[in-house]
């Protein structure tokens, strides 16, 4: 919060009115669900995106990006693409979103920095998305109901950015709360906090040091696919209402098994046992029990190596490399996958030491520079007057 007020100093002089903190987001179990309209259980991290924030009396908003050394305009009468500075679009398409939606629009001085590391699979971007829209909330004084704002960040990455993703990440940035994780059902919106309080264990985040994009990556071909297991399951089976693998069962994937195209079966099979992995895993962290969501964790990155092909050398040697050392009750890549992080569930008495032995073994394996994060589920988005 401080470098933020500084550092808006520097470029915009004064003070700023308000700094928007939005945090980012590990998912703990659920991947490659959300679109597919099943259930995901991430929380909100200690690293976030911060906005410092100063009303301007015009339709300009003045931007800069501090960790990336970069500046541009947003004119708010004229939302469109910044082909030169594509970091803008996060704002710009929630503030086309909001202008459609006829809520009033301020100019203002912002400046970006931010503790998460960018496309490691942490949610930067719908971390500044929900920052974006608070910091318009906050000018405009409206606010809007949590899944209205989740669908608004969706409609941003679907339709203005490219990226066929689902709902979580806005949803869990903007609804979280401190010490809990967040259990979503992506259909019907329903979701539960959930208390993270293992006597003897926490999260470790660790960062691969490959980055990845998502629209230039094979997630829009993952969602595509499971489009097509849909659609395929949906005609076998006579069920042409269906529109998700949401509404299928593995017993009625698994009569298809012989006759249902490859890869779509095993796009499929993920999905559908993932779904009944994070309902296990949500019940094991409702009763504290570290060894059982750490076998959950484990069967889902290997759900995702071998039926879904989106880990990759860098993530498969982490995991295999903290599931090796001693006090890790299971290991798997969170996020897209293709790069970016994973997360492990470790005792907590040596949580340091286990990152530590981790970015070193995973070093001297692979070459890479890991980075860990060790945090507590944080709270979600929220504006601090200065």
């Amino acid at each position: 919060m401080e470098n933020a007020r500084a550092l808006y100093h520097q470029h915009h002089g004064g003070a700023p009115e308000f700094i928007v903190r939005a945090p980012g987001r590990v998912n703990i179990i659920g991947e490659h669900t959300d679109y597919n309209q099943g259930f995901v259980l991430p929380m909100a991290i200690s690293a976030a995106t911060y906005l410092a924030v100063g009303p301007r009396s015009d339709e300009r908003i003045d931007a800069v990006a501090a960790d990336l050394g970069r500046q541009g305009v947003i004119t708010l009468n004229d939302c469109d693409w910044d082909l030169s500075e594509p970091w803008l679009d996060y704002i710009t398409g929630v503030a086309k979103e909001l202008s459609a939606m006829n809520y009033p629009l301020s100019g203002a001085n912002i400046v970006i920095t931010s503790t998460l590391p960018i496309a490691a699979g942490l949610s930067s971007s719908a971390s500044l998305e929900m920052a974006a829209l608070k910091m318009f909330e906050a000018m405009g004084d409206f606010r809007l109901e949590d899944d209205e704002a989740a669908h608004l960040g969706q409609r941003v990455e679907n339709d203005f950015i490219g990226v066929n993703s689902g709902i979580m990440d806005q949803f869990v940035i903007r609804a979280a709360r401190e010490g809990h994780a967040l259990f979503l059902d992506c259909r019907g919106l329903e979701i539960e906090h959930v208390p993270v309080a293992f006597q003897d264990a926490m999260f470790v985040v660790t960062h691969t040091g490959v980055e990845r994009g998502l629209a230039d990556s094979g997630y829009n071909e993952r969602v595509a696919e499971c489009r097509e297991a849909s659609e395929y399951l949906a005609r076998v089976l006579e069920r042409e209402s269906a529109t998700s693998l949401r509404e299928f069962t593995v017993a009625e994937l698994e009569a298809q098994r012989e006759t249902m195209p490859d890869p779509l079966y095993r796009r499929a099979r993920h999905v559908l046992t993932e779904n009944a992995r994070t309902i296990e895993a949500c019940n094991a962290m409702k009763n504290g029990d570290a060894e059982t969501l750490g076998e959950l964790m484990n069967a889902s990155h290997a759900s995702l190596r071998d039926d879904y092909e989106v880990t990759g050398p860098a993530l498969d040697a982490m995991t295999d490399i903290a599931r090796e050392l001693p006090g890790c009750y299971g290991s798997r890549m969170t996020g897209a996958g293709f790069g970016g992080c994973a997360v492990s569930l470790a005792a907590k008495d040596g949580a340091q030491e286990f990152a530590e032995s981790l970015m070193k073994a995973y070093k001297e394996r692979t070459g890479n520079e890991g980075v860990t994060l060790l945090s507590e589920p944080a709270a979600g988005v929220s504006a601090v007057p200065c």
